[in-house]
Protein backbone atom coordinates (compact mmCIF):
# COMPACT_ATOMS: atom_id res chain seq x y z
CA UNK A 1 0.00 0.00 0.00
CA UNK A 2 1.19 3.25 -0.91
CA UNK A 3 2.17 5.77 1.41
CA UNK A 4 -0.29 8.56 -0.32
CA UNK A 5 -2.75 5.73 0.11
CA UNK A 6 -2.37 5.24 3.97
CA UNK A 7 -2.55 9.31 4.56
CA UNK A 8 -5.53 9.39 2.69
CA UNK A 9 -7.30 6.66 4.49
CA UNK A 10 -5.64 8.67 7.70
CA UNK A 11 -7.26 11.68 7.15
CA UNK A 12 -11.08 9.74 6.18
CA UNK A 13 -10.98 8.00 9.59
CA UNK A 14 -13.32 9.97 11.98
CA UNK A 15 -13.78 9.17 16.02
CA UNK A 16 -17.63 9.30 15.04
CA UNK A 17 -17.30 6.62 12.64
CA UNK A 18 -16.20 4.06 15.83
CA UNK A 19 -18.52 5.51 18.45
CA UNK A 20 -21.60 5.07 16.27
CA UNK A 21 -19.95 1.25 15.80
CA UNK A 22 -20.00 0.93 19.14
CA UNK A 23 -23.30 2.36 19.63
CA UNK A 24 -25.02 0.18 16.84
CA UNK A 25 -23.57 -2.76 18.31
CA UNK A 26 -25.38 -2.81 21.62
CA UNK A 27 -28.78 -1.96 19.59
CA UNK A 28 -31.45 -5.05 19.10
CA UNK A 29 -31.89 -5.43 15.46
CA UNK A 30 -35.42 -4.71 13.70
CA UNK A 31 -37.99 -7.22 13.60
CA UNK A 32 -39.85 -8.04 10.04
CA UNK A 33 -43.41 -9.88 10.65
CA UNK A 34 -43.99 -10.03 7.11
CA UNK A 35 -44.59 -13.37 5.73
CA UNK A 36 -42.02 -14.69 2.89
CA UNK A 37 -44.20 -17.89 1.80
CA UNK A 38 -43.52 -19.64 -1.52
CA UNK A 39 -40.01 -17.52 -2.18
CA UNK A 40 -36.90 -19.50 -2.80
CA UNK A 41 -33.92 -18.32 -0.71
CA UNK A 42 -30.41 -19.62 -0.81
CA UNK A 43 -27.74 -20.15 1.68
CA UNK A 44 -24.00 -20.52 2.04
CA UNK A 45 -23.03 -22.89 4.91
CA UNK A 46 -26.18 -23.32 6.61
CA UNK A 47 -25.83 -26.75 8.77
CA UNK A 48 -24.77 -24.63 12.13
CA UNK A 49 -24.56 -21.38 13.61
CA UNK A 50 -25.53 -18.19 11.30
CA UNK A 51 -26.68 -20.37 8.62
CA UNK A 52 -28.84 -22.84 10.57
CA UNK A 53 -30.52 -20.12 12.77
CA UNK A 54 -31.19 -18.16 9.38
CA UNK A 55 -32.65 -21.36 7.57
CA UNK A 56 -34.94 -22.16 9.97
CA UNK A 57 -35.84 -18.01 10.58
CA UNK A 58 -36.87 -18.08 6.73
CA UNK A 59 -38.69 -21.72 7.03
CA UNK A 60 -40.44 -20.86 9.63
CA UNK A 61 -41.83 -17.86 7.61
CA UNK A 62 -42.90 -19.85 4.73
CA UNK A 63 -39.75 -19.66 2.55
CA UNK A 64 -38.35 -22.82 0.84
CA UNK A 65 -34.73 -23.34 1.00
CA UNK A 66 -31.38 -24.11 -1.17
CA UNK A 67 -28.29 -24.55 0.83
CA UNK A 68 -25.29 -24.69 -0.35
CA UNK A 69 -22.98 -26.95 1.84
CA UNK A 70 -19.57 -28.99 2.52
CA UNK A 71 -21.15 -32.10 4.09
CA UNK A 72 -23.75 -34.52 2.86
CA UNK A 73 -24.58 -35.97 6.01
CA UNK A 74 -25.45 -32.70 8.03
CA UNK A 75 -26.97 -31.30 4.52
CA UNK A 76 -29.35 -34.37 4.70
CA UNK A 77 -30.21 -33.94 8.44
CA UNK A 78 -31.46 -29.95 8.10
CA UNK A 79 -33.33 -31.53 4.55
CA UNK A 80 -35.37 -33.69 6.81
CA UNK A 81 -35.57 -31.14 10.09
CA UNK A 82 -36.85 -28.09 8.00
CA UNK A 83 -39.05 -30.32 5.57
CA UNK A 84 -40.49 -31.97 8.52
CA UNK A 85 -40.86 -28.81 10.86
CA UNK A 86 -42.01 -26.56 8.68
CA UNK A 87 -43.87 -27.94 6.00
CA UNK A 88 -41.74 -25.93 3.27
CA UNK A 89 -39.23 -27.50 0.77
CA UNK A 90 -35.45 -27.47 1.48
CA UNK A 91 -33.01 -28.87 -1.45
CA UNK A 92 -28.95 -28.61 -1.03
CA UNK A 93 -26.28 -28.69 -2.97
CA UNK A 94 -23.01 -29.59 -2.18
CA UNK A 95 -19.80 -27.95 -2.52
CA UNK A 96 -16.58 -26.72 -1.03
CA UNK A 97 -16.60 -23.11 -1.08
CA UNK A 98 -12.65 -22.83 -0.49
CA UNK A 99 -12.68 -24.64 -4.25
CA UNK A 100 -12.85 -22.75 -7.14
CA UNK A 101 -14.06 -25.54 -9.28
CA UNK A 102 -17.05 -26.02 -6.76
CA UNK A 103 -17.82 -22.52 -6.89
CA UNK A 104 -18.21 -22.40 -10.40
CA UNK A 105 -19.78 -25.68 -10.47
CA UNK A 106 -22.58 -24.47 -7.69
CA UNK A 107 -22.69 -21.21 -9.71
CA UNK A 108 -23.77 -22.61 -12.69
CA UNK A 109 -26.36 -24.70 -11.10
CA UNK A 110 -28.11 -21.99 -9.69
CA UNK A 111 -27.51 -19.98 -12.53
CA UNK A 112 -29.74 -23.19 -14.42
CA UNK A 113 -32.58 -22.88 -12.04
CA UNK A 114 -35.71 -22.04 -13.60
CA UNK A 115 -36.99 -20.72 -10.67
CA UNK A 116 -36.30 -17.13 -9.69
CA UNK A 117 -33.75 -16.44 -6.09
CA UNK A 118 -35.42 -14.30 -3.94
CA UNK A 119 -32.59 -13.74 -1.28
CA UNK A 120 -28.84 -14.96 -1.65
CA UNK A 121 -27.04 -15.01 1.44
CA UNK A 122 -23.33 -15.48 1.68
CA UNK A 123 -22.60 -16.75 4.45
CA UNK A 124 -19.89 -19.51 4.60
CA UNK A 125 -17.24 -18.38 6.55
CA UNK A 126 -13.49 -19.71 7.91
CA UNK A 127 -11.34 -18.42 10.63
CA UNK A 128 -7.39 -19.16 10.40
CA UNK A 129 -4.68 -18.95 12.77
CA UNK A 130 -2.16 -20.17 10.44
CA UNK A 131 -2.04 -19.12 6.18
CA UNK A 132 -3.34 -22.35 4.31
CA UNK A 133 -3.55 -22.49 0.40
CA UNK A 134 -6.28 -24.05 -1.10
CA UNK A 135 -5.60 -26.54 -3.90
CA UNK A 136 -5.84 -23.88 -6.39
CA UNK A 137 -2.65 -22.28 -4.72
CA UNK A 138 -4.81 -19.30 -2.85
CA UNK A 139 -5.25 -17.60 0.44
CA UNK A 140 -8.12 -20.32 1.74
CA UNK A 141 -9.77 -17.02 3.80
CA UNK A 142 -9.86 -14.80 0.67
CA UNK A 143 -11.55 -17.82 -1.60
CA UNK A 144 -14.32 -18.55 0.80
CA UNK A 145 -15.41 -15.01 2.23
CA UNK A 146 -14.72 -13.28 -1.23
CA UNK A 147 -13.67 -14.96 -4.01
CA UNK A 148 -16.60 -18.18 -3.55
CA UNK A 149 -19.34 -14.93 -3.01
CA UNK A 150 -17.96 -12.98 -6.27
CA UNK A 151 -17.75 -15.65 -8.56
CA UNK A 152 -21.53 -16.57 -7.93
CA UNK A 153 -22.98 -13.37 -7.70
CA UNK A 154 -20.84 -12.65 -11.11
CA UNK A 155 -22.40 -15.59 -12.73
CA UNK A 156 -25.91 -14.77 -11.54
CA UNK A 157 -25.86 -11.34 -13.07
CA UNK A 158 -28.01 -12.14 -15.95
CA UNK A 159 -30.49 -14.11 -14.23
CA UNK A 160 -30.85 -11.76 -10.97
CA UNK A 161 -31.57 -9.24 -13.62
CA UNK A 162 -33.88 -11.10 -15.64
CA UNK A 163 -36.18 -11.58 -12.45
CA UNK A 164 -36.88 -7.77 -11.82
CA UNK A 165 -36.37 -8.27 -7.99
CA UNK A 166 -33.86 -10.17 -5.66
CA UNK A 167 -31.80 -9.25 -2.90
CA UNK A 168 -28.12 -10.46 -2.19
CA UNK A 169 -26.86 -10.59 1.47
CA UNK A 170 -23.75 -10.59 1.71
CA UNK A 171 -22.59 -11.36 5.57
CA UNK A 172 -19.82 -9.18 6.22
CA UNK A 173 -18.41 -8.56 9.59
CA UNK A 174 -16.96 -5.42 11.67
CA UNK A 175 -13.82 -7.40 11.30
CA UNK A 176 -12.86 -5.43 7.82
CA UNK A 177 -11.66 -2.73 10.16
CA UNK A 178 -8.63 -5.07 10.94
CA UNK A 179 -7.70 -4.00 7.18
CA UNK A 180 -6.77 -0.53 8.79
CA UNK A 181 -4.59 0.45 5.91
CA UNK A 182 -6.38 -1.41 2.56
CA UNK A 183 -5.42 -4.23 0.93
CA UNK A 184 -2.45 -5.68 -0.61
CA UNK A 185 -3.18 -6.81 -4.48
CA UNK A 186 -0.06 -7.54 -5.19
CA UNK A 187 0.67 -9.88 -2.18
CA UNK A 188 -3.10 -11.47 -1.95
CA UNK A 189 -2.10 -14.93 -0.68
CA UNK A 190 0.58 -13.36 1.65
CA UNK A 191 3.79 -14.39 0.45
CA UNK A 192 5.21 -11.04 1.39
CA UNK A 193 4.31 -10.81 4.35
CA UNK A 194 3.57 -12.00 7.99
CA UNK A 195 0.32 -13.80 8.12
CA UNK A 196 -2.17 -13.51 11.34
CA UNK A 197 -5.54 -14.55 11.50
CA UNK A 198 -6.56 -11.05 11.96
CA UNK A 199 -5.37 -9.08 9.00
CA UNK A 200 -6.33 -12.21 6.62
CA UNK A 201 -9.48 -11.85 7.96
CA UNK A 202 -9.94 -8.18 7.91
CA UNK A 203 -8.75 -8.16 4.68
CA UNK A 204 -11.15 -10.61 2.52
CA UNK A 205 -13.76 -9.09 4.63
CA UNK A 206 -12.78 -5.35 3.38
CA UNK A 207 -13.16 -7.35 -0.47
CA UNK A 208 -15.76 -8.76 0.18
CA UNK A 209 -17.06 -5.01 0.82
CA UNK A 210 -15.37 -3.80 -2.25
CA UNK A 211 -17.08 -6.18 -5.01
CA UNK A 212 -20.53 -4.76 -3.28
CA UNK A 213 -19.45 -1.59 -4.76
CA UNK A 214 -19.12 -2.51 -8.15
CA UNK A 215 -22.37 -5.34 -8.22
CA UNK A 216 -24.32 -2.37 -6.49
CA UNK A 217 -23.35 -0.25 -9.74
CA UNK A 218 -23.89 -3.07 -12.01
CA UNK A 219 -27.14 -4.17 -10.48
CA UNK A 220 -28.03 -0.34 -10.66
CA UNK A 221 -31.79 -0.06 -11.97
CA UNK A 222 -32.33 -3.68 -12.16
CA UNK A 223 -34.46 -4.21 -9.53
CA UNK A 224 -31.56 -6.46 -7.72
CA UNK A 225 -29.86 -5.25 -4.41
CA UNK A 226 -26.72 -6.11 -2.46
CA UNK A 227 -26.33 -5.38 1.03
CA UNK A 228 -23.44 -6.48 3.37
CA UNK A 229 -24.60 -6.84 6.92
CA UNK A 230 -22.69 -7.48 9.83
CA UNK A 231 -23.90 -10.14 12.33
CA UNK A 232 -23.30 -9.35 15.72
CA UNK A 233 -20.94 -10.67 17.78
CA UNK A 234 -22.80 -14.32 18.21
CA UNK A 235 -21.07 -17.65 18.81
CA UNK A 236 -20.18 -20.13 15.64
CA UNK A 237 -18.23 -22.82 14.99
CA UNK A 238 -16.09 -20.78 13.26
CA UNK A 239 -11.98 -21.21 13.93
CA UNK A 240 -12.84 -25.14 14.79
CA UNK A 241 -9.92 -25.96 12.55
CA UNK A 242 -7.12 -23.79 14.34
CA UNK A 243 -5.21 -25.48 16.90
CA UNK A 244 -6.02 -26.68 20.58
CA UNK A 245 -4.66 -23.11 21.85
CA UNK A 246 -6.95 -20.96 19.90
CA UNK A 247 -10.29 -23.24 20.48
CA UNK A 248 -9.03 -23.03 24.23
CA UNK A 249 -8.83 -19.71 24.34
CA UNK A 250 -11.94 -19.04 22.20
CA UNK A 251 -14.31 -21.04 24.56
CA UNK A 252 -12.81 -19.87 27.65
CA UNK A 253 -12.49 -16.13 27.08
CA UNK A 254 -14.30 -15.60 23.72
CA UNK A 255 -17.26 -17.75 23.37
CA UNK A 256 -19.17 -17.02 26.69
CA UNK A 257 -19.33 -13.43 26.17
CA UNK A 258 -20.69 -13.66 22.58
CA UNK A 259 -24.67 -13.93 22.17
CA UNK A 260 -27.05 -16.60 20.14
CA UNK A 261 -26.65 -16.82 16.32
CA UNK A 262 -30.67 -16.11 16.56
CA UNK A 263 -30.00 -12.09 16.21
CA UNK A 264 -28.20 -12.81 13.52
CA UNK A 265 -31.19 -14.84 12.13
CA UNK A 266 -33.27 -11.64 13.10
CA UNK A 267 -31.27 -9.63 11.66
CA UNK A 268 -31.03 -11.55 7.84
CA UNK A 269 -34.71 -11.87 7.84
CA UNK A 270 -35.24 -8.40 8.03
CA UNK A 271 -32.78 -7.53 5.44
CA UNK A 272 -33.71 -10.16 3.31
CA UNK A 273 -37.80 -9.49 3.56
CA UNK A 274 -38.44 -5.70 4.91
CA UNK A 275 -40.13 -3.67 2.73
CA UNK A 276 -38.00 -1.07 4.27
CA UNK A 277 -34.89 -1.79 2.09
CA UNK A 278 -36.55 -1.80 -1.05
CA UNK A 279 -34.19 -0.44 -3.12
CA UNK A 280 -31.66 -0.19 -0.88
CA UNK A 281 -28.41 -1.29 -2.51
CA UNK A 282 -24.63 -1.04 -1.64
CA UNK A 283 -24.61 -0.23 1.80
CA UNK A 284 -23.00 -1.79 5.58
CA UNK A 285 -25.21 -2.59 8.08
CA UNK A 286 -24.53 -3.05 11.91
CA UNK A 287 -26.95 -5.62 12.67
CA UNK A 288 -29.77 -3.88 10.86
CA UNK A 289 -28.56 -0.23 11.44
CA UNK A 290 -27.13 1.55 8.19
CA UNK A 291 -23.53 2.25 9.20
CA UNK A 292 -20.24 3.40 7.38
CA UNK A 293 -17.24 1.09 6.83
CA UNK A 294 -13.56 1.69 7.26
CA UNK A 295 -12.34 4.13 4.34
CA UNK A 296 -10.48 0.89 2.79
CA UNK A 297 -13.92 -0.48 2.29
CA UNK A 298 -15.38 2.78 0.79
CA UNK A 299 -12.27 3.57 -1.92
CA UNK A 300 -13.74 2.58 -5.44
CA UNK A 301 -10.56 3.02 -7.05
CA UNK A 302 -9.21 0.20 -4.86
CA UNK A 303 -12.48 -1.71 -5.89
CA UNK A 304 -12.15 -1.31 -9.31
CA UNK A 305 -8.62 -2.89 -8.76
CA UNK A 306 -9.90 -5.29 -6.67
CA UNK A 307 -12.25 -6.36 -9.08
CA UNK A 308 -10.15 -6.82 -12.06
CA UNK A 309 -7.75 -8.99 -10.15
CA UNK A 310 -10.76 -11.09 -8.85
CA UNK A 311 -11.85 -11.94 -12.00
CA UNK A 312 -7.95 -12.74 -13.31
CA UNK A 313 -7.69 -15.05 -9.77
CA UNK A 314 -11.02 -16.79 -10.74
CA UNK A 315 -11.01 -17.27 -14.35
CA UNK A 316 -13.83 -14.45 -15.24
CA UNK A 317 -13.14 -12.74 -18.54
CA UNK A 318 -14.87 -9.34 -18.19
CA UNK A 319 -13.49 -6.22 -17.23
CA UNK A 320 -14.85 -3.20 -14.79
CA UNK A 321 -14.26 -0.16 -16.79
CA UNK A 322 -11.64 2.35 -14.78
CA UNK A 323 -13.71 5.02 -15.28
CA UNK A 324 -15.42 5.89 -11.86
CA UNK A 325 -18.85 6.28 -12.19
CA UNK A 326 -20.43 9.42 -11.25
CA UNK A 327 -22.94 8.19 -9.14
CA UNK A 328 -20.56 5.71 -7.11
CA UNK A 329 -20.48 5.46 -3.56
CA UNK A 330 -17.02 7.72 -2.91
CA UNK A 331 -14.50 6.76 0.09
CA UNK A 332 -14.21 9.99 1.80
CA UNK A 333 -16.57 11.14 4.17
Amino acid sequence: MSARKVFQYYRAYQWADIFAMIRNSRLAPKVCTDRFDGKLVVITGATSGIGYCTARKYAAQGANLLCINRNREKSETLRREVEDEFSVQCDCLLADLSSLQDIHRVARELASLRTPIDVLIHNAGVYLTERERTPDGLDKVLVVHHLSSFIINHVLMEKLKAQDKSRIILVSSEGHRFAAWGLRLDDVNWEKRRYTGLRSYGAAKTSQLLSMLVFAERFRDSGVTINAVHPGAVKTETGQENGPLYRWWKKTFYDPILKTPDISAETLYYCGASRELDGVTGRFFNLTTEEKPAPPARDYDLAVALWNTSLELTGLNTAVSEQRRSNSIPMAS
